[in-house]
């Protein structure tokens, strides 16, 4: 039986790890990006492509219509797109907080709504969103990245719920830090966003460039992200949770600590740092 899955942000990394794995499978793939032309290798592997913005209802819509059309079926939705958002809450501007939440937790929604009609038709259907561990337990500089993860779980937690009478299943995967171009996107975010900054916390800008800076150290490749979507999307009775790597699990861990305990590391990192 042929099958079928639409994964966003497929230009690098996790999407496009992940459209690879389910070509792998035999899949029909449809993978998107903002710019096809980032997509062309796995077109040339063999995915269909097509251009998506997350943040476009109309771009949405088309890209899990042409699905319905051609196969009269979308088996699997994988809202992969995103972006981290980081930096001190007082110094990011509100609309920048508001971008993050149209890509991070309303981008998914959209897509959700286009393809929750098809599959509830056929009582049948996973969608898999991935979110991250910062969604589980946050630091200084990471609150509006977090906040939108914190939602998306949220969102899917309940659409679990909603969704389970109809045949449709719904898996978050959470990895934890993960070798892709993440890290130099916001490390160049962090730089620019600390010159229009209030300057009042600059301890917290020096950790999370000397973070980023510290290489490969501990994180997942995005080839073992894209096995465990697989796994969520092709298991009968997926998990609603899946932890990606060493540190996905030590955060969820770390997260039944009393909070006055992280606030203490957190207080005493950030004396060493000054």
């Amino acid at each position: 039986m042929e099958r079928t899955v639409l994964i966003t942000g497929c230009s690098s990394g996790i999407g496009a790890a992940t459209a690879r794995r389910f070509l792998e499978e035999e899949w029909t793939v449809y993978a998107t990006a903002r710019d096809t032309d980032d997509i062309e290798p796995l077109a040339e592997l063999g995915c269909e492509t097509q251009p998506l913005d997350v943040t476009d209802r109309a771009h949405c819509n088309r890209a899990v219509d042409r699905i319905i059309d051609e196969h009269g079926r979308l088996d699997c939705l994988v809202n992969n797109a995103g972006y981290g958002q980081l930096g001190p809450v007082e110094d990011v501007p509100l609309s920048k907080t508001e971008a993050q939440f149209d890509v991070n937790v309303a981008g998914p929604q959209r897509l959700i709504r286009a393809a929750l009609p098809h599959m509830r038709e056929r009582e049948e259907g996973t969608i898999v969103n991935l979110s991250s561990t910062a969604a589980l337990m946050t630091v200084p500089g990471l609150g509006i990245y977090s906040a939108s993860k914190a939602a998306l779980e949220a969102m899917s937690d309940a659409l679990r719920r909603e969704v389970a009478p109809f045949g449709v299943d719904v898996a978050l995967v959470e990895p934890g830090p993960v070798d892709t171009s993440f890290q130099s996107r916001a490390t160049e975010e962090l730089e620019a966003l600390r010159e229009s900054g209030t300057g009042a916390y600059d301890d917290i800008y020096d950790f999370h460039e000397d973070r980023y800076l510290l290489g490969k150290l501990g994180r997942s490749s995005p080839a073992e992200v894209a096995d465990v979507v697989f796994e969520a999307a092709s298991s009968p009775n997926p998990n609603p949770r899946y932890l990606v790597g060493t540190g996905a699990k030590l955060t969820a861990a770390a997260r039944h600590l009393p909070d006055r305990w992280v606030d203490a590391v957190t207080g005493l990192v950030r004396r060493v740092t000054r």
